[in-house]
């Protein structure tokens, strides 16, 4: 049998996790129930999950019983218990575990369920690396914990892939606008992209998205997507990333990317190009408030000079779009700024007070959306109201949140659990164009 020792970090992540085991017997240290105890007046997303997972252990324990001894059945095959003795049983460890750190204690119970089953596997799972490395060097597998498993960044959907066919498939393809393929080694996603490239040339490819509902590849059209509000695609990935965010069949796009790949002046682009053409009533951009770095405390003035150094990035993208991408005359452009502000186009706020909101035929961008937790994004989305287009960017190697990771973050969560449906899409813009500089320093520092 399988032993789960659990550290309060991973139930912090996810309240529900004691119902995604099987097989095992699921084991909370008396130190983390007291560890989750000072989070549960948090109003924050912590503090959530400590009062859900209290109110699901407590729901355990009316219904089937007592949680000390045995445990409680949570499934068929999985049982729940809450361990309180948290005394060392081998003195060996005695002077390297000081027992007053409720870490320590905590490890002290899986040394204690290491030494009292020793046919069955103990397995302690934590998101604090530290606390891995100690539960390791003490003998304990430990494990780190993801919805996705042992996912790593660079296996995430990416949205696109290359298939090499033959060069009468191409001109097939071109003629016909569309084509079917059934040769792929796995299955296409709906919105998934494939650059079918010839077999003789590599020079020679056109990119296609595959639809969902039809089962049929469509050619992306390169004139819609040659010039959106004066933004021109730079690469392939860009101009897939065009296609999605212009269909408006398509109302949640992700754009994962590193810096300067585009991410978010491409939504900008097509959200104004949408929005004074009719298709929407307007532009809401936010992104969460979240520093680099320390933060340099209360600032002056009324919300919208309070904001204004949390959403520059927003305004220095719309100064570079209203410029028609030539950065030397963006300041010559504010009046036109201005005057999409005024005219109710265009709309800047944080994403402090989504919550309750209902937001109606709107293109909505959400950037640094890696800033997010899996709930945060989803009360996000529930937002969207008819007609309503949602748009997440970020960047998964650049994450502010103490509590989230390049794999458990919200916006990574998007891309693999609605991967298969289809009114999603999602890009992976791996090319800078910002500058030489920006491309160097974002692949080797």
């Amino acid at each position: 049998m399988r032993r789960y020792i659990l550290d309060t970090n991973v139930i912090l992540d996810d309240a529900n996790i004691v119902t995604t085991f099987s097989d095992a017997k699921v084991i909370i240290p008396i130190a983390v129930i007291e560890e989750l105890d000072k989070f549960k007046r948090n109003m924050d997303n912590l503090g959530r999950n400590a009062r859900h997972f209290s109110k699901l252990v407590d729901c355990f324990r009316d219904n089937f019983g007592t949680i000390s001894t045995e445990g409680v059945k949570v499934t068929d095959t999985v049982t729940l218990k809450i361990e309180i003795n948290d005394k060392l049983m081998d003195a060996k460890y005695e002077t390297s575990l000081d027992w007053k750190k409720e870490d320590n204690r905590i490890l002290i119970v899986a040394l204690n369920e290491k030494k009292k089953h020793p046919d069955d596997e103990v397995i302690f799972i934590s998101k604090d690396t530290n606390l891995r490395i100690k539960a390791d060097a003490l003998g304990i597998k430990s494990e780190n914990y993801s919805e996705h498993g042992d996912l790593k960044i660079d296996e995430v959907f990416s949205g696109y892939r290359k298939v090499i066919v033959s060069s009468d498939f191409l001109e097939e393809l071109y003629s016909e606008k569309s084509i079917t393929f059934d040769e792929a080694e796995t299955a296409f996603f709906p919105n998934e992209y494939a650059v079918f490239t010839s077999e003789d040339d590599e020079q020679y490819f056109y990119i296609a998205r595959y639809n969902g509902e039809s089962g049929v590849f469509e050619l992306v059209d390169y004139k819609q997507s040659q010039d959106v509000f004066g933004i021109s695609p730079r690469n392939e990935e860009q101009r897939a990333a065009f296609d999605l965010l212009m269909d408006d069949s398509v109302k949640l796009v992700s754009l994962i990317g590193k810096a300067g790949t585009g991410k978010t002046l491409l939504a900008i682009a097509a959200g104004l190009a949408k929005a004074t053409s009719g298709v929407y009533d307007k532009v809401l951009v936010s992104r969460p408030v979240f520093p680099m770095g320390k933060d340099i405390g209360f600032l002056p003035g009324d919300v919208d000079e309070k904001l204004r150094p949390w959403m520059q990035p927003i305004y220095d993208n719309l100064e570079l779009i209203l410029a028609s991408g030539d950065a030397s005359k963006a300041k010559t452009y504010k009046k036109r700024m201005d005057d999409l502000f005024n005219m109710g186009l265009i709309e800047v706020e944080p994403l402090t007070y989504i919550r309750g909101r209902s937001i109606p035929k709107q293109f909505l961008i959400v950037d640094e959306a890696q800033n997010l937790t899996r709930l945060e994004i989803k009360t996000i989305i529930t937002r969207a109201g008819e007609g309503t287009k949602i748009v997440l960017t970020g960047d998964p190697y650049q994450i502010d949140q103490p509590y989230l990771d390049a794999t458990n973050n919200g916006l990574v969560h998007v891309v693999e659990r609605l991967k298969d449906e289809v009114i999603t899409g999602s890009i992976k813009l791996r090319r800078g164009e910002r500058s030489g500089l920006a491309q160097i320093a974002a692949d080797k520092l």
